[in-house]
């Protein structure tokens, strides 16, 4: 069986975000990028359903512009065996119901057994990518994955995610989609020699007009600005000094 896993370039987690003074989005140049760490954990549970013998190959695969190439390498040097670029060149972001198109038309190419992604993105946080891309496969999809197991024989897959009331666990039927929670596993680093080994890989590069996608953006983003400071805190001297703040200032009570 061969598992495909879609993966993101992200401003790394750890970078503090600045907006542009023109308030059109977040900077971005002179920005050190990473991959959406709930990606890393879709690629790391597919190697470890890889290393159980669940699977034969793990495809890669990444939409954006040349600068993705960075993000497919790291997922070659944790240990994928294929990568695939998906150019989208001059178009900016691309939001995710493109996304989920050209998913779709991957897939009914590559053929996998099981379609992993990560939840969300942490520029975006949409939620939403693996969600359409189920629904136009018309594949069982299971979010917010914790926990997975591969039953080879019966070609199901197991999944327990978590919800407001506990643990939830569906059972789907293969081929399947599945986006992964940060509760699933912790992600390898890659190691030194398999980074340079990943240097010299080839990743393959697919256009638009390939897959015969075409994708256009229905989203305008008006305006982007940072969330308002927090106030100050107040130290109040006694019980009875708090619950008047609470209830005439705050009106919370």
């Amino acid at each position: 069986m061969k598992i495909m896993v879609a993966v993101k370039r992200v401003i790394d987690y750890a970078v503090k975000i600045r907006v542009k003074s023109d308030k059109s989005g977040v900077e971005m140049s002179n920005v050190k990028m990473s991959m959406n760490p709930f990606c890393e954990i879709g690629v790391e549970e597919a190697l470890r359903i890889r290393e159980a013998g669940a699977a034969s190959e793990v495809v890669a695969v990444s939409v954006g512009p040349a600068q993705c190439a960075d993000t497919l390498r790291t997922a070659l040097a944790m240990g994928a065996d294929r990568a695939i670029h998906v150019v989208s060149g001059s178009l900016g972001p691309v939001l995710p119901l493109s996304v989920a198109k050209i998913l779709k038309a991957l897939v009914e190419i590559e053929r996998p057994g099981l379609l992993i992604l990560g939840k969300q993105a942490i520029d975006d946080d949409c939620n939403q990518t693996g969600q359409m891309v189920a629904g136009l496969l018309k594949w069982p999809q299971g979010t917010f994955a914790s926990k997975v197991l591969l039953d080879k024989e019966k070609q199901v897959a197991t999944v327990e995610r978590e919800v407001d009331g506990g643990l939830e666990t569906l059972s789907l039927d293969l081929p399947a989609v599945i986006t992964t929670d940060l509760r699933l596993n912790q992600p390898r680093y890659a190691t030194l020699p398999n980074i340079m080994k990943a240097k010299s890989k080839v990743i393959k590069k697919v256009t638009l007009e390939e897959l015969n996608v075409e994708i256009k953006s229905d989203l305008e983003v008006v305006q982007v600005t940072e969330p308002p400071k927090r106030k100050a805190g107040v130290i109040v001297s006694s019980v009875d000094e708090l619950i008047d703040k609470l209830k005439n200032e705050a009106r919370v009570l």
